[in-house]
């Protein structure tokens, strides 16, 4: 069973903390789950409200780098980017380093309805992933 999960996207801004905030709430105390950036980032407010539309209040996330954080003490990477997925196996050769092509809402174009629907296309897609992915953490009926 994997205990320790780190989720790396670009700036640490919206796909990982999404999918980290997600396998948290779904896993609880049976896994260490965090996220970290190529680059630093900062909090993204589409983020913040797609979230809070399913519970989970984000505005404690502080975004951080890969160089903040020491990826041996992880089971397994999970890069949303092809930016983190280079730079986590540069960093760590030997890590179980996997790629989940996530598309990036913050791209989309078009009104805030639009941009808000984006993100929560993404929020849906990492708990479809993370469901597939983690069956084990899945909540009994």
């Amino acid at each position: 069973m994997t205990r320790s999960v780190l989720f790396a996207c670009n700036m640490n801004s919206v796909r990982s903390p999404m999918a980290a905030a997600l396998l948290r709430q779904a896993a609880g105390e049976a896994m260490r789950v965090d996220s970290a950036g190529v680059y630093e980032g900062g909090l993204d407010p589409f983020m913040e409200i797609v979230m809070g539309e399913i519970g989970l209040a984000m505005a404690g996330h502080e975004p951080k780098t890969l160089s903040e954080v020491d990826l041996s003490g992880f089971d397994v990477v999970v890069a949303l980017t092809p930016e983190a997925a280079f730079e986590a196996r540069r960093q760590f050769p030997r890590a179980a380093i996997e790629f989940w092509d996530i598309e990036n809402p913050s791209e989309e174009q078009g009104g805030r309805d639009a941009i808000l629907a984006a993100y929560a296309r993404v929020r849906d897609a990492l708990g479809e992933k993370l469901a597939r992915r983690f069956p084990e953490i899945q909540k009994k009926p």
